[in-house]
Parts: C-alpha cells; structure tokens; sequence
C-alpha cells in the first residue's frame, strides 16, 4: 500500500507525480521509498517494462557517474568472458520476468507486448545500472550480481540524511496519477 507520505516522497523524488505504482518495492534506511514496483501497463495504457523503478535521486546521480566511467562496458565484457557471471544474469532476468508477471496477475493486467523482456539489458547486455540496482534493493542481495555491484559501488548514499523531505497532498488535491 502507498501512503501518502510514500506518494508525497515520490512525486517529490522524481519531480513529477509517480506512474502505475504497485507498491514500495524498498524502503532506504533513511526511511523514504527508494524504489516502487511499477504495474507492467501504466494507467495510460503503455506497456512498462521496468518494474523495479529507482526513484531516489541521489542513488541515481551517483548510478548516473557510474555509467559515465564506462561501468557498464566493463560489465558487459565480464559477461562474455565469465560463464557463470552470464549464468547469474540470466537468472535475474528471469527473477525480474517472474516478479513482472506476478504483479501484472495480482493487478488484473496482461501485457503481451512485454513478454520475455525484462529491463536493464538483461538477460545479455547492460544498458542501465539504474535498473539493475533497482532489482537488487526490490528483491535482495543475490538477485542480480552486477545490481549487487553497483550498489557496493555507491555505499551509504542515504548517510548524509533522506533525499527528500515529504509530507502529505494537501486538502483537495487530488490523488496523483499512479507510476514511476
């Protein structure tokens, strides 16, 4: 369930109101929403593949440098070079499809369009660490190696205190469109 101090959190997290938000898919230490599960269609009707969506926007700047000192490019040769590495992100792949379909079957939603697509490159390339870190924080340690790298490579981006401060819609304005 979203309250609306989560809702006020997110919307002032990524600048806009959120998208076909499911649920809180983790919790920052500081306390706010760091990352929602987004509804595999968004109220729109547009397919979304990213499920584990990252909204904090200091854990995103600091992904954001890491893509820029050629992170990913790194990656994507130890998939090639490393056949259990590839094994591991193949099975996050199939971690993320299986959490998709899951919410899209608790939510009423089918999405054919998306079938067999996760997000972030997978289950073959890295093309976004924001994704991956995203499926690593949502479902656990161990359930992407290189969303586990990201995050080691981040620390206590939380530290310094939250990222933003929220609080509730005021009297009379109306729910915010749902999604990330």
């Amino acid at each position: 369930m979203i309250t609306p101090e989560d809702e006020a959190a997110i919307r002032a997290q990524l600048g806009r109101p959120p998208r076909g938000i499911h649920e809180v898919g983790h919790r920052c230490p500081c306390g706010n929403p760091d990352v929602v599960t987004t509804e595999p269609r968004l109220p729109d009707g547009t397919p979304f593949p990213t499920t584990f969506y990252l909204t904090c926007p200091r854990a995103a700047s600091l992904i954001g440098t890491l893509e820029g000192t050629g992170t990913m490019k790194q990656m994507q040769a130890r998939l090639a070079d490393d056949p259990d590495l590839a094994a591991a992100y193949v099975a996050a792949h199939e971690r993320y499809l299986a959490a998709r379909a899951a919410v899209g079957e608790s939510a009423g939603l089918d999405v054919p369009e998306i079938d067999g697509t996760s997000a972030g490159g997978m289950p073959d390339r890295v093309k976004c660490l924001h994704v991956l870190a995203g499926q690593s924080l949502a479902q656990g340690r161990g359930a992407n190696p290189l969303g586990d790298e990201v995050l080691d490579a981040l620390g206590e981006w939380w530290a310094s205190g939250p990222c933003v401060t929220s609080a509730p819609q005021e009297a009379g304005e109306g729910p915010a469109q749902q999604g990330a």
